[in-house]
């Protein structure tokens, strides 16, 4: 069994799926940064919290006019995820994946009712601890290690940190093997 990883990062107005909206989801192949996907999705609720809303530098109603559907987007998702996947078995990457799954996950089954990823995504920040020892303080993107970090920066632009953790990944990757 051949796999694929699969870098994934979204942009929300609050904590929790259902109650607050994911509002944009950026993607990229792991080793292959130019197969991207990006999209930005139309609230579902009115909800917000305002430091989210800051982080995201942009109104609901911003993303209410100029979002897709979120049905829509997350069909584009998928379908994007198994034209990338090529037969192997997608493997979703996050760092802090158990903020970024619940979302995505929530998306995938409300809207489709099923999500290509199965039930389970890899943690960037675990594999990060894993890997050196350290302490779960010590996973917070200011204290990865420079040896980890890659060219890009931490914009909260999904698809920009889509690409920045994947680079992440990668270089722990590559660290662990040799």
């Amino acid at each position: 069994m051949v796999e694929v990883y699969i870098s994934v990062d979204i942009e929300t107005s609050g904590p929790i799926p259902g109650k607050y909206s994911m509002l944009s989801l950026g993607a990229c192949e792991v080793g292959r940064a130019d197969r991207r996907f990006y999209a930005e999705l139309r609230p579902t609720s009115e909800r917000f919290v305002p430091n989210a809303m800051k982080v995201v530098g942009r109104s609901l109603a911003e993303f209410a006019q100029m979002g897709q559907e979120p049905g829509e987007a997350m069909r584009a998702f998928r379908d994007w995820v198994a034209e990338t996947s090529e037969g192997r078995v997608p493997i979703f990457v996050a760092f802090n994946a158990a903020f970024d799954w619940s979302f995505v996950n929530w998306y995938f089954h409300t809207y489709l009712e099923g999500n290509p990823f199965g039930f389970a995504g890899l943690d960037i920040k675990s594999y990060y601890m894993g890997l050196t020892g350290c302490l779960w303080a010590d996973t917070r993107l200011s204290r990865i290690d420079g040896e980890f970090k890659s060219g890009s920066s931490h914009s909260h632009n999904a698809l920009e940190d889509s690409v920045e953790q994947a680079e992440m990944f990668e270089l722990m990757r590559a660290r662990s093997k040799g």
